[in-house]
């Protein structure tokens, strides 16, 4: 049987400061292959070389990864300052567009990180460049040093709403997650619900309201062993099981939709 298609976004690379490419990680591919069910396919998120209407066609659902790239404060209003980082404007061209188009049509996309990010910006709304400079705040960010299984371990609970979305999903209101952002939001967008909280009180966890399809998005990196994890594995279980009514022409029988 053909698995459904989904486009997990790339982003741009120099490799030996020299040669340009476009890259996923690994663990991005195997949480949509091994966990969710689908076929991965990665997506040279630049409009050079790909359109969001190619995109529609192509791909079933979406994975919007994290990156070290920020999305480009413009995109939102703001000013580029030396906090923001670094960019990926050609992402942001194909990104941006690709969200609103997918929550439009009831198209599947799970957001992680720079995703959740995007997922915010698209609707609308704002970030902070550094959550780690707010009053009140911890650091979020990825630890310096380490082993990847150090750099990936369960850092901090994320409490979400009882009843909600989430909640569904993982069958509990707390669970443990790991953290490597920097950014946060700061406005949510327009039809951003916020169902999910840091201890510090960083969003973590949202959706779209009233989308037709899956608009599921993590601050955290879920794709970290997924297919072992208790938070990971239904998240993308229920990403696959979206993907898969969107293939049948289903939008409506996913835990998204049943609480909107």
């Amino acid at each position: 049987m053909t698995r459904p298609v989904v486009g997990i976004i790339g982003n741009q690379y120099l490799i030996n400061d020299q040669y340009p490419a476009h890259a996923g990680g690994t663990m991005n591919s195997e949480a949509v292959s091994k966990v969710a069910g689908c076929m991965p396919l990665l997506v040279p998120a630049d409009p050079r070389f790909v359109s969001v209407d190619e995109l529609l066609r192509t791909c079933d659902g979406f994975l919007f990864t994290g990156g070290r790239p920020n999305v480009h404060p413009e995109e939102y209003g703001e000013a580029a300052t030396d906090a923001h980082g670094d960019f990926d404007r050609a992402r942001d061209s194909i990104t941006l567009p690709l969200i609103r188009a997918c929550v439009e049509r009831g198209q599947p996309i799970l957001g992680i990180c720079r995703g959740f990010q995007e997922v915010n910006v698209a609707m609308g709304g704002t970030l902070y460049p550094e959550i780690r400079d707010l009053p009140g705040r911890m650091n979020h960010r990825m630890p310096p040093d380490g082993t990847l299984e150090e750099k990936f371990a369960l850092r901090h609970i994320v409490t979400v709403v009882e009843g909600g979305v989430f909640h569904k999903v993982f069958g509990a209101t707390e669970v443990m997650t790991n953290t490597l952002h920097g950014q946060g939001i700061k406005t949510p967008g327009a039809r951003i619900v916020i169902e999910g909280h840091a201890p510090d009180g960083t969003p973590e966890a949202i959706y779209v309201k009233d989308a037709p399809g899956f608009t599921l998005s993590v601050q955290w990196h879920p794709e970290w062993d997924a297919a072992n994890d208790p938070v990971s594995r239904p998240l993308f279980q229920a990403f696959g099981d979206a993907v898969r009514d969107w293939t049948k022409g289903l939008t409506t029988a996913h835990p998204q939709a049943k609480a909107s």
